[in-house]
């Protein structure tokens, strides 16, 4: 990326910052605007970005009324590819319905967009903020969300694909529940032609995550110099399933199994079977433990491996690495593994971005990266 402009998104009005493809250090104290900047980039992608925050959330908070057809918020940024520079955009239009009425709306090279996930065909980003320091120790949620941004910048279609399965299967809830209810009864045919939509965008995700975990876990077994060695593997009944048997079979035993569910789903709320049950489980491999197990510094220092081998598979798969974006990433490793990662980081030819309040932690990086200075929603370079 060479330049990022954001338009009434979070703390800022207007700004155009203008950078080369160095990995870019952000410094300055605490609420300067930093973190801003990285969900700005992170909403580049389909989604919620990194603070999961609804559209309506990050429009600057003393932003001018809008018109219906114009943007309450914007973030472009200009990307230089292989092909050439290529500009790409997205930004919350303002449909008329009351203040907070609106539609994600995308954009590459001036023309729209065919959606927000046609954007990940140019683009890739995979980010470390603190709220993950504990994905290890929480529910299988985070780690499936983590799971399908790694997956999704070697394929840009698994984001279609996600979103179909979860659309089809929020209808499927949906009839059960009214079901349920007695505001009427589910057609059977409706819910069978819903449980054959999850079945094969179902199947489907669950081999794009199998076949991603099974390249992940041979790069992760060689770890990153300081950074351990990690077992990566799939645990679920949908990437079971595809062990042994082709992915046809594997939509049969779907279909059927969420059809023989239907009592037990309706009475939960909930599809009790699917990929979106999945999770994803990882080893410290020179200690044999779970990383559940591992002390909070070995769950990041894993979590930072995970990064840095997906980064190398991306790099060798699409020719460039994805954008990491590392919030106060440095704060909590001792000099040796920061001057590692930033090592991996200009080997794999990555630009990060990434934040910290302290300027004299990223000293490792020399002139290999740009540094600037943020200040109350101000950028500049230092």
């Amino acid at each position: 990326m060479v330049r990022l402009s954001l338009t009434d998104f979070r703390s800022y009005g207007s700004l155009r910052l203008d950078c080369d493809i160095r990995p870019a250090v952000l410094t300055g104290p605490n609420g300067a605007g930093k973190t801003n900047l990285l969900e700005a980039i992170s909403f580049l992608l389909p989604g919620r970005g990194l603070r999961r925050a609804r559209l309506t959330d990050v429009t600057r908070s003393n932003a001018g009324d809008v018109r219906p057809g114009e943007l309450r918020w914007a973030i472009a940024a200009t990307l230089d590819t292989a092909t050439g520079p290529t500009e790409i955009g997205t930004g919350f239009e303002a449909t008329g319905e009351g203040e907070d009425g609106g539609r994600r709306v995308s954009r590459m090279n001036d023309a729209p967009a065919r959606s927000q996930a046609a954007l990940g065909e140019v683009f890739a980003a995979v980010w470390l903020v603190p709220e993950m320091d504990r994905l290890f120790m929480e529910g299988a949620s985070a780690r499936r969300r983590f799971l399908d941004r790694l997956v999704a910048a070697f394929d840009a279609a698994h984001t279609t694909r996600l979103n179909e399965y979860e659309q089809a299967m929020r209808e499927r809830t949906r009839l059960l529940r009214d079901d349920k209810a007695g505001f009427r009864n589910a057609d059977s045919g409706w819910v069978s032609a819903l449980e054959k939509r999850m079945a094969e965008s179902g199947v489907a995700l669950a081999a794009a995550r199998r076949a991603f975990v099974h390249r992940l876990a041979a790069a992760c077994e060689l770890g990153v110099g300081p950074f351990p060695a990690a077992g990566v593997s799939l645990a679920g009944d949908a990437e079971q399933w595809l062990d042994n048997r082709s992915a046809l079979e594997a939509e049969d035993l779907f279909r059927d199994a969420l059809a023989a569910s239907r009592a037990a789903d309706r009475e939960a709320g909930r599809a009790l079977v699917g990929p979106h049950r999945s999770d994803i489980e990882v080893v410290h491999l020179q200690k044999s433990r779970p990383a559940a197990g591992c002390s909070t510094g070995e769950q990041k220092a894993l979590l930072i491996s995970i990064v840095l081998a997906h980064a190398r598979l991306v790099s060798l798969d699409r020719g460039a690495a994805p954008l990491l974006l590392m919030d106060e990433i440095a704060a909590h490793l001792d000099s040796d593994r920061r001057a590692a990662l930033f090592d991996e980081i200009c080997a794999v030819g990555a630009q990060a971005w990434m934040t910290g309040t302290d300027r004299e932690l990223f000293e490792a990086f020399g002139d290999r990266a740009q540094f600037f200075r943020v200040d109350n929603a101000t950028v500049r370079g230092v």
